[in-house]
């Protein structure tokens, strides 16, 4: 079962422009191919595909301007951007965006959500829009103010001049791009909870792009592959879009469209934001690279792309199209359940297998990209060989093994078979993911106020002491407060920070290998996910609900809080005058009013065990 989406009927658009501004006229440096600071002198790059609404964009302003722009920018607020905004400036500013010459406003967002196209006629399916506090937004004036944007460690990367604020309806936006707002999306989640509530928008000028310290010789632009293609005299590319390591399966699938369509291949994977859970692209790259000999030489070429991920099914595909034709690409691999999030609260697949592919053919012929559409490829055990599942003679047994059971056999320590992956690949994967009694994890306890958390939490840290094998951290609730949390009251946005600030502290004690033992009241559910998806990738992640009745609570109340919150002395306490969301996504639940401390604790040392993270394992190490 799936949803059946509709989207907007192909139409054709008015003109091969941008949205309106007048830096989509002219791009620095004024050659459709021409990058900053150099020309293509390739004679035969002029054969290459055409970029997106007809040039690529260039947003980089020349040395003296960004100098002066530098200057000025002492004067001017500034923001720092989000993991997201940074990914999507940076291909805003190199062209992968083409034809955008900035963060969308708000005639073109609409129109976008709306029928996938720019306010112009363009075709664009997913808004690329920056996102601001209300605070920030108040000291922003259209069409006076310059915002500096700004990387994690304040390297001032462009300057927005400020044509439009708005606030838009985040959940219209998400019903008419992802189809859903059900939090289980990973695109619709982040716009829910974790945008901001002001967008700006107004045209750019780049000082620099983003600096990155990793595969550098990989990481092209849209300019500088091009000019790879033109100088290898490659006329026909076929693109192939990954977030996941490359297993024979994918290698065979992709040698197959080469082959058959007599093209060269990217490898094009994307190393921004992607699925939470999803392998670190540092694991991946080096898979990457691990099998590029397992292709005939002179074919194919590893490059890597800088894009967030929405995980936004059809929508996602066509977006992943336009970025490929701007990289030079005449065509795209899509194959099942493209950009595909999983399944939704219900259990059911937010898209259909093949809707992506349906999409992309859809609008095909104005796009200019040609569309490859293939389906799942199974190893066929007697015939030796990879087919696709309509293609394997009856009855043949075939063999395949999910993502799921993938991570398990991992976690295990199990061997992967041979037919199901190459020798360097599984090495690769071994190294960053040993079994689980060789990971850290992080044991994170959630309830009211005197619910017993602490307690427990003390007992669990005394019984790993005793196992040793590993470091131990507490991260109690009152203590974080106290240590790393001081300046911060009790409203929810605080309440937030609060808890992110465990998370984090969590997630290196966790990909470190170490344990960390977490008990803050934490009442917000998107908040708890946020952790879980920060801690996850590195190791274990366990949440306990320490779900002691209230009035039990109550009775224990040994420093007065829940009298004090009932006669309003007070304000927006847990349980009282503020909710206390339960988890759905526990994976144990404690009654601490029924159950002795060491008996809640022993309840999670049985499941830490039954997961593989305890036992013989914890001595091994030691």
């Amino acid at each position: 079962m799936h949803k059946t989406l509709a989207f907007p009927n192909p139409e054709p658009a008015g003109h091969a422009a941008g949205p309106a501004s007048d830096a989509l006229t002219e791009p620095h440096g004024g050659s459709l191919t021409e990058p900053h600071g150099g020309s293509l002198t390739d004679p035969h790059a002029g054969s290459l595909i055409e970029p997106h609404g007809g040039r690529l964009v260039d947003l980089l302003a020349a040395p003296p301007r960004a100098a002066e722009l530098r200057a000025a920018s002492r004067d001017w607020p500034s923001w720092d951007l989000t993991p997201r905004q940074f990914c999507d400036l940076e291909l805003l500013l190199n062209g992968s965006f083409s034809p955008l010459a900035g963060f969308l406003g708000r005639a073109d967002h609409d129109s976008v959500c709306e029928r996938m196209r720019l306010a112009d006629g363009t075709l664009w399916p997913i808004p690329i829009t920056l996102d601001v506090p209300r605070s920030l937004a108040d000291a922003l004036a259209p069409g006076r103010s310059v915002l500096a944007l700004r990387d994690p460690e304040g390297v001032m990367l462009a300057a927005c001049h400020v044509e439009e604020l708005w606030e838009p309806d985040l959940r219209a936006g998400a019903e008419a791009v992802y189809g859903t707002t059900d939090p289980l999306h990973p695109g619709a989640a982040y716009l829910l909870e974790r945008t901001h509530p002001v967008f700006v928008a107004g045209r750019l000028e780049g000082l620099q792009l983003p600096a990155h310290y990793d595969f550098r010789a990989l990481r092209l632009t849209p300019a500088e592959l091009r000019a790879e293609i033109a100088r290898e005299g490659w006329r026909r590319v076929v693109a192939f879009q990954t977030r996941n390591p490359m297993h024979r399966a994918h290698c065979e699938l992709t040698l197959r469209a080469a082959k058959e369509l007599q093209a060269s291949l990217l490898i094009h994977p994307t190393v921004g934001m992607t699925k939470p859970r999803d392998l670190d692209h540092y694991t991946r790259v080096r898979c990457y690279q691990a099998v590029l000999h397992r292709f005939p030489q002179h074919t194919v070429k590893l490059a890597l792309l800088g894009l967030a991920m929405r995980m936004g099914g059809p929508r996602e595909a066509l977006l992943h199209a336009i970025i490929r034709k701007n990289f030079g690409c005449t065509h795209f691999i899509v194959g099942r359940d493209h950009a595909g999030p999983g399944k939704d609260s219900a259990g059911r697949p937010f898209y259909g297998p093949y809707d992506a592919q349906e999409l992309l053919r859809a609008h095909q012929p104005e796009l200019g990209v040609e569309m490859v559409p293939f389906q799942q490829l199974v190893y066929v055990e007697d015939l030796d060989t990879y087919l696709p599942g309509d293609e394997v003679p009856a009855g043949k047994r075939t063999l395949d093994i999910s993502g799921t059971e993938l991570r398990q056999r991992l976690a295990d320590g199990r061997e992967l078979p041979g037919w199901f992956t190459f020798p360097e690949v599984a090495d690769e994967l071994r190294r960053t993911h040993p079994p689980r009694h060789r990971q850290g994890f992080t044991v994170f306890l959630t309830g009211l106020s005197g619910a017993g958390k602490s307690t427990i939490a003390n007992v669990l840290v005394v019984k790993f002491m005793e196992m040793g094998g590993r470091p131990v951290t507490l991260l109690d609730g009152d203590i974080v407060r106290k240590r790393l949390s001081s300046e911060l009251n009790f409203s929810k946005e605080h309440r937030d920070i609060n808890i992110r600030r465990i998370g984090f502290v969590a997630s290196e004690i966790t990909r470190n290998g170490g344990i960390a033992i977490c008990a803050p009241i934490a009442p917000y559910d998107a908040v708890r996910r946020e952790v879980r998806a920060m801690i996850e990738p590195g190791g274990g992640f366990m949440l306990v609900h320490v779900a002691t009745a209230l009035e039990v609570c109550e009775e224990r109340d040994r420093k007065g809080l829940y009298a004090k919150a009932r006669a309003g002395l007070i304000k927006e306490f847990t349980g009282i005058s503020d909710p206390y969301e339960e988890p759905a996504d526990a994976e144990v639940a404690i009654d601490a009013g029924t159950l002795s401390p060491e008996q809640a604790a022993q309840e999670i040392l049985l499941y830490l065990e039954r997961e593989g993270y305890l036992g013989a394992s914890m001595t091994a190490q030691g």
